[in-house]
């Protein structure tokens, strides 16, 4: 009788729920914070795109392992040794840029104002005007043969690119793109960078494409907006200098002699991407206040 009493204390210990100490809540909170900071911080990095394959990977490991199908499971584990190694070192960079970045900054203080900067940000709509502004600044500087270079972000940030020039902040219209890109004015070299409807920075450096199939004709601007279209999904004006004439880089690819009605259906992409984010965040935001209220 006594052995079956133990039997059943030993089955019903299977099922009680473990001591949760003060000390447990605190280690639980810094490494939320930890992880929520590292991602953060990727997210707005070239790392984020090797991340998420990364992620890929694992997925289809955990997959291969329960299927047990050790073949790809043995091909998957070495791609991901290897992989995780390779991403050390090519992002070493960035890596002491995340360790010096964390040592100067407040993180519970951030906590809020990330959350605040992009609520505000989740509100920001990529307009007609917008379009009509830039549509309109690049035909302007075509004429007169003033060399442009603008770049438009979506999904993939492009913090690395802003933190290379000069902070604007502004919003957009034609007056001022003409203004920024004048020669002989201080922000005129560089990329200009367009982020959730406001010039956010000026004179940004792009990275130089490698592909040999360039034609020799296009010059560096060219090259640089084909360079930051090869590893982002963002969209980039160029107006050449030589000639006048309007192109658009996307998906490592250009197109040459943009007239002003191509130019603003090339941009409306931009345009219905920004409304169904902000209909993404209202809907979450309703979400969370219907939740509030109940």
């Amino acid at each position: 009788m006594q052995s079956i009493w133990i039997n059943i204390q030993n089955y019903l210990s299977m099922f009680s729920l473990p001591v949760i100490r003060p000390n447990d809540i605190v280690d639980i909170i810094i490494v939320s914070v930890i992880i929520y900071e590292l991602i953060r911080y990727i997210h707005n990095t070239r790392a984020w795109s090797l991340f998420k394959g990364i992620m890929v990977l694992i997925v289809f490991t955990i997959i291969a392992s329960v299927l047990q199908l050790h073949m790809i499971m043995w091909i998957l584990s070495g791609i991901l040794n290897i992989g995780i190694t390779a991403a050390i070192i090519i992002f070493q960079p960035e890596i002491r840029k995340a360790l010096e970045s964390l040592g100067r900054r407040n993180i519970f203080s951030d906590l809020l104002n990330f959350t605040l900067e992009d609520n505000a940000k989740s509100e920001e709509q990529f307009d007609d005007r917008s379009i009509q502004a830039i549509a309109k600044a690049c035909v302007d500087m075509g004429k007169v043969k003033t060399g442009a270079l603008i770049v438009f972000e979506k999904n993939d940030k492009l913090d690395e690119i802003e933190r290379t020039g000069i902070p604007v902040d502004a919003k957009i219209s034609s007056q001022l793109l003409i203004n920024i890109f004048e020669h002989n004015t201080p922000l005129h070299d560089g990329a200009v960078l367009v982020k959730n409807n406001r010039i956010a920075a000026a004179t940004c450096y792009l990275p130089l494409s490698d592909n040999m199939q360039i034609e020799k004709e296009l010059g560096t601007r060219h090259r640089a907006a084909i360079g930051v279209s090869e590893i982002s999904d963002s969209i980039t004006l160029i107006v050449s200098e030589e000639t006048g004439d309007i192109s658009l880089a996307k998906n490592g690819k250009i197109y040459r002699g943009l007239d002003q009605n191509q130019i603003k259906k090339h941009l409306q992409i931009l345009k219905l991407q920004t409304e169904d984010n902000t209909k993404k965040f209202k809907l979450w935001k309703g979400k969370s206040k219907n939740e509030k209220n109940n």
